[in-house]
């Protein structure tokens, strides 16, 4: 079983847009997740991620999680939107290092730049952006994974 916890800051806009684009593929034998690193639990989705995954015939019901030991354990790929994410999750769990990847490094798309774009605060368009970043990355992802 392949368990994949995406992560992001706040829980509201990268990482449960990632979540429900996985998802959505419903790919056997893989499980998917979200947090944040800083989140308070149990915040919808932003307006405009939902508004954006609808778009796309995504319907994700999302509660927004704080990142915790019990998900850093469950997971098998810990893949994050952002360096710093990267960085705050080996600071404070070291023992997670050889599985902790930004998603970008981990599907080794443009190694010069591994974070994803943070749409929070922007337009719909900003966040229609970010969709496809994602949507690419996964992709690359699944043949990754080999699923």
């Amino acid at each position: 079983m392949i368990k994949i916890l995406f992560v992001c800051t706040g829980n509201t806009c990268r990482s449960p847009m990632a979540e429900a684009i996985l998802k959505d593929k419903n790919i056997p034998g893989v499980q998917v997740k979200s947090a944040g690193v800083y989140a308070a639990t149990g915040q919808e989705a932003s307006v405009y991620a939902e508004k954006t995954l609808r778009e796309h015939n995504i319907i994700h019901h999302h509660s927004s999680m704080s990142l915790s030991e019990e998900e850093l354990e469950w997971a098998t790929h810990i893949l994050t939107m952002t360096e710093g994410h990267k960085s705050t999750i080996i600071n404070s769990f070291p023992n997670t290092l050889d599985k902790v990847f930004t998603l970008k490094e981990y599907v080794n798309d443009d190694i010069n730049n591994t974070d994803v774009m943070d749409p929070y605060g922007g337009s719909q368009d900003v966040y229609r952006e970010t969709f496809r970043e994602l949507e690419s990355l996964i992709t690359k992802l699944i043949k990754k994974l080999g699923v």
